[in-house]
């Protein structure tokens, strides 16, 4: 229990400290609309998917709730922390700093402005970004439903020693048996004992970060692991373990394996380049997998919902006949969502655990085999 809190903890912060600062998950500033302006799908979909430093809470009319989100920047050796409601939904700047509204520029990143003026300072060096942005807050809401939910169960375990489970342990026991039994061990082999650590927080942060991205109110709504900076952290995880754990025989497949024609290694090594290439593509692929099945479904469910506005701008009649479908398909999707957050928390995991497996293997050649 204390190494898989210290795995959720850690990942944490390594989460907190990307998603902050990587430029292509900073939302967009709220644009101001006319009551005569047409919907735009493509803006709206943007706005709900992509990181936020405002927690948009609900929407009546024109009126919009939202929750404003600490800015922590350093700049020139000095630290500002304040609430992103100064810059009032990025119409105003604060401090001299502003949210950037050119897309060319960086389109939500926080910049330099020149002194009296809304206009970017193009000259001027980009402050260090760690605020506590939409994703972030979402990162900490299920660091702390995973630390509710597991000190239950581990205190559960210390009652019920002896006896069948009950309550929240029954239903998670099945859960966590699953992953050892058929993801780690068959995976990874006999030493699949020092990996469910790390296995139980990657499937678990997966999956409800998952759960929680699919309600449509604070504090759901963030889409986590549909945030690619997220997504490359976990996969940097499991390529670090991988890495710093093979064996002898695991790096020797890679630059030298054998049964391969030695014409294919020399003069110029081409199975081992391809082999080298496999071991950053296959982080890579976990990442954009992720990321992309997530994403994916946000937008689908939401394309569906933005055809009841785009056909009520034709005509009110055509948007109130195409409504039920929307709903329907919307519903249909979500629900179909629900089992694809947990198909990609098992995929994700169990595409980990065959790495360590792959990396901790202890090969046998064949004139061994043999006897």
């Amino acid at each position: 229990m204390r190494t898989f809190l210290l795995s959720i903890t850690f990942l944490l912060s390594s989460l907190w400290a990307v998603s902050s600062t990587t430029p292509e998950t900073e939302q967009p500033k709220h644009e101001t609309t006319s009551h005569s302006e047409e919907f735009n799908a493509g803006h709206m979909i943007i706005d709900h998917i992509v990181d936020s430093h405002e927690w948009h809470v609900a929407s009546f009319g024109h009126t919009h709730f939202t929750i404003p989100l600490p800015i922590i920047l350093i700049d020139e050796g000095k630290l500002l922390v304040f609430s992103s409601a100064k810059f009032h939904h990025g119409e105003e700047s604060y401090q001299g700093y502003k949210i950037e509204s050119d897309r060319k520029a960086g389109r939500g990143k926080i910049v330099k402005v020149i002194p009296e003026t809304m206009e970017t300072d193009k000259t001027a060096s980009r402050p260090l970004d760690l605020s506590i942005t939409k994703t972030v807050v979402g990162i900490f809401i299920t660091f702390i439903l995973l630390l509710i939910v597991f000190f239950q169960v581990a205190g559960a375990y210390k009652r019920n020693a002896g006896r069948a489970p009950k309550g929240l342990q029954s239903l998670l026991e099945p859960v966590i048996l699953f992953v050892r039994d058929d993801i780690a061990e068959p995976s990874i082999g006999k030493h699949y004992k020092r990996f469910m650590p790390f296995l139980l927080t990657l499937f678990f942060f997966i999956f409800f970060s998952n759960l929680i991205g699919l309600f449509p109110f604070f504090p759901g709504g963030a889409n986590v692991t549909g945030n690619i900076a997220v997504t490359l952290v976990l996969a940097a995880f499991t390529f670090a373990i991988t890495t710093f754990i093979g064996n002898r025989s695991y790096w020797l497949h890679i630059f030298n394996p054998p049964g391969v024609p030695w014409w294919l290694k020399f003069p110029f090594p081409l199975i081992p380049i391809i082999e080298l290439t496999g071991v950053f593509i296959k982080p890579f692929v976990l990442m954009v997998r992720l990321f992309a099945n997530m994403t994916a479904g946000h937008i689908i469910v939401l394309g569906f919902m933005s055809l009841i506005f785009i056909f009520a701008n034709m005509n009110p009649a055509l948007g109130y006949g195409v409504s039920p479908v929307s709903v329907l398909f919307s519903v249909f999707i979500s629900l179909l969502e629900l089992l694809v957050a947990f198909i990609q928390a098992y995929v994700f995991t169990m595409l980990s655990a065959l790495y360590f497996g792959m990396a901790t293997e202890e090969h046998v050649h064949s004139s061994e085999s043999s006897h």
